[in-house]
């Protein structure tokens, strides 16, 4: 219980200004940081430390953030989520608009299958669920997301707009 607690100490005001850039309320982002680290607690099992644990703790907050929205039905722009999406640095709080603009042209240059299933995991929806949608294994779609994101990061990147 000691190393919880620390992870906690360690992390949680990374967590919650992270939180804080997505909601911009710090009431809700309170809460949404017990629920990120009560959700750490119960899956802290299943951590592989295929990342560091603080990377591991802000996917968590970014999908508790998600469940939020959905339970509560708020949308939130496009843009912001690709934002959220897109950019490995999630740390990072905004993309500048063109940025964001010209991700949802790129998107619309895929074909209908590999754009619905980046608009699926922007929206937060797991793997399993894109591949049943689409009749294709989670690894396929792991794998048609990650080539998708790949390939609008490096045409974002050629033309001097990406990592901004």
């Amino acid at each position: 219980m000691k190393d919880i607690e620390k992870i906690y100490k360690l992390y949680k005001d990374d967590i919650f200004k992270y939180l804080i850039s997505l909601t911009y309320d710090p009431s809700l982002s309170e809460d949404l940081l017990s629920e990120t680290f009560i959700r750490a607690i119960k899956s802290i099992g299943r951590f592989k430390g295929d990342s560091s644990i603080k990377t591991w703790l802000f996917s968590i907050a970014r999908y508790t953030w998600y469940d939020y929205l959905r339970k509560e039905r708020k949308e939130l722009p496009l843009h912001n989520l690709i934002n959220l999406y897109i950019n490995e640095n999630i740390e990072k709080e905004t993309v500048n608009k063109e940025v964001a603009e010209r991700i949802i042209e790129l998107l619309k240059e895929e074909d209908e299958r590999n754009r619905d299933i980046v608009i699926m995991r922007i929206n937060g929806y797991s793997y399993y669920d894109i591949g049943i949608k689409h009749n294709i294994s989670e690894s396929s779609a792991r794998v048609i997301n990650f080539r998708t994101r790949n390939k609008i990061k490096a045409v974002l990147e050629k033309e001097g707009l990406g990592n901004e």
